[in-house]
């Protein structure tokens, strides 16, 4: 098949699903109401809550959702053939995907404001929110070490990536204080800041870092590894328009313009699929449901969405009617995105075989030489284009790793405030959440909690659908669209993970495994069972509430 029909679909999914779809649920049963005073407005302290342009919203719900998941995620999945992946990313993303990203906005402006902790308390049971609250600093723990490597890994293996890095903190932070100090237009304050942020891709590639640091700090992990954290230790403790939202919404350029000047490169270039459309039900890396469904998580259904939506957008929106747009619409810009990585890998191996070969240097690697023959239809050298999309890359995992710090120093407070005041104090909450996540980064164990991490983020996924699907029967509203895809994700995500776990323990009993891989599949074993019983008894908190609200309802007709 030719790589413009899959474009030709995912445009006509993200019209139908947005213009149609979305449109119904926000208008019909949601019922957004521009008059209705957001938590932003209500609560409006500069640091967490704090109302914001709808326009700024969309670049940083982007680049806030879509971290490199979107771009592995299919890239590894294409094992299974492109068919399977392309439907999976369109018809998750328009039945479950702008669903999640969309009701989880509504569900914390409708209640103040406030994260999944304080929602499963109000929602389900006491007892549900400490064991999601749990889960969710794990899940975001495993997140900030996966991704910490990936800046690391990327900063040691680009030189030029450091630069473009620090051009683009530059930029951002100049953002914030044209937009909210300086008080200038939002389009001036665009330009200036993403050129310079563009600038700094070219001053990487003549100004590396081995260049600057010399080739031992440049192929530092200590070094990299704790600028790294630093960087989102700012981001934690500083006031959202300061550092975490501008530096996102200047960053969101740098992926737009290389997602659209790289699909006007797959329309000049029209490359026809290579690689085969199915290959087998049962591959190496597992079986096609449920491991497919948890491997492409971003770009057609991911638990983080509903964290950065519900703890980080709902309490900067102005007005009800921004969370179609910011929630349902950049979801399927997500799509797109997603859509864009499964066409580089299926399209620019001449075989399996070479697809094979290359997948063992990494998904990165492949992304980057993707970009770097799109880009170059367009005219653009071929090492300006690699740097591009390997650019793309750093920020992709860099400005997801500021968030997951933030994220974790307010769950450290909600899970711990009450047994200790010096919990809720925003530097001791960031400071463990950075401690742990460098630690994990370095001794390399992330690695071996890496293969659960697919799991993990559905389950969070299924759990934040319970929530939804909990606040609509309380509300007496329709509830079907949430219900039917939270069953398939729970059960899919439960199948994943005791396939995952069964085969960790099964080596280990079996004497397959030993030394230091014993320990991790053992370790990765227990993991994947404690996701699962931890998802049990939530489900089982859920069916509680949902029978209290049906009695109530019954109760009241």
């Amino acid at each position: 098949m030719n790589s413009i029909v899959v474009l030709i679909l995912g445009f006509i999914v993200a019209f139908l699903g947005y213009r149609v779809y979305a449109k119904y649920i926000d208008s019909k049963v949601i019922k957004a109401d521009a008059k209705r005073a957001t938590p932003a407005k209500m609560y409006m302290d500069g640091v967490e809550f704090m109302p914001t342009n709808k326009n700024i919203l969309f670049g940083y719900q982007f680049k806030s959702i879509a971290g490199a998941a979107p771009i592995i995620g299919p890239i590894v999945a294409i094992q299974w053939g492109w068919l399977p992946a392309l439907i999976w990313i369109l018809a998750g993303t328009f039945f479950i995907g702008w669903v999640q990203d969309y009701s989880s906005m509504m569900v914390a402006m409708r209640n103040d404001g406030a994260s999944f902790g304080g929602l499963s308390h109000k929602l389900v049971s006491p007892r549900a929110r400490v064991i999601l609250l749990s889960f969710i600093y794990f899940y975001l723990l495993l997140i900030a070490g996966a991704f910490g490597n990936v800046v690391v890994s990327t900063a040691i293996s680009l030189k030029a990536a450091p630069m473009a890095w620090l051009f683009l903190t530059i930029a951002g932070i100049l953002a914030g204080q044209m937009i909210y100090k300086w008080k200038r237009d939002i389009i001036l304050t665009t330009v200036v800041t993403v050129v310079i942020a563009l600038l700094g891709i070219y001053v990487g590639t003549i100004a590396p870092s081995d260049a600057i640091l010399g080739e031992g700090l440049s192929n530092s992990r200590i070094l990299w590894a704790i600028i790294a954290f630093v960087f989102c230790y700012f981001a934690a403790v500083l006031p959202i328009w300061r550092f975490a939202l501008p530096i996102n919404y200047v960053a969101s350029y740098i992926v737009f313009l290389g997602l659209l000047f790289g699909i006007i490169g797959i329309f000049v270039l029209h490359p026809n699929f290579t690689l085969p459309a199915f290959t087998g039900f049962n591959i190496k890396i597992g079986p096609l449901w449920p491991i497919m469904f948890v491997t492409i998580a971003c770009g057609a259904i991911s638990g983080w969405h509903s964290i950065v939506s519900s703890s980080g957008t709902a309490r900067q929106l102005e007005s009800e009617l921004d969370a179609r747009p910011v929630g349902a619409g950049v979801m399927f810009v997500e799509m797109m995105l997603a859509l864009f990585a499964l066409i580089i890998a299926g399209t620019i191996f001449a075989s399996s075989s070479e697809y094979g070969e290359a997948i063992v240097k990494g998904p990165a690697a492949m992304f980057a030489a993707g970009v770097s023959n799109f880009l170059g239809a367009l005219g653009l050298p071929a090492d300006i284009g690699r740097s591009y999309g390997s650019v793309m890359m750093i920020v992709l995992a860099i400005t997801i790793m500021q968030l997951v710090i933030r994220f974790m120093r307010i769950a450290t407070s909600e899970l711990l405030g009450n047994v200790s005041a010096v919990f809720k104090n925003a530097h001791i909450g960031t400071l463990i959440a950075s401690i742990l996540g460098i630690i994990l980064v370095l001794t390399g164990w992330w690695q071996y909690l890496w293969i659960l991490f697919g799991g993990a983020n559905q389950l969070m996924a299924s759990l934040a659908l319970m929530l939804i699907t909990a606040w609509l029967m309380f509300e007496g509203k329709s509830y079907a669209w949430s219900f039917y895809p939270m069953i398939f994700m729970f059960i899919t995500t439960i199948a994943a993970l005791a396939f995952t776990s069964y085969n960790l323990l099964e080596k280990v009993f079996s004497g397959a495994v030993s030394g230091e891989a014993l320990v991790g599949n053992i370790l990765m074993g227990l993991v994947g069972i404690y996701l699962v019983v931890a998802a049990i008894i939530l489900a089982v908190e859920g069916i509680k509430a949902f029978k209290r609200y049906k009695a109530l309802k019954k109760k009241s007709a």
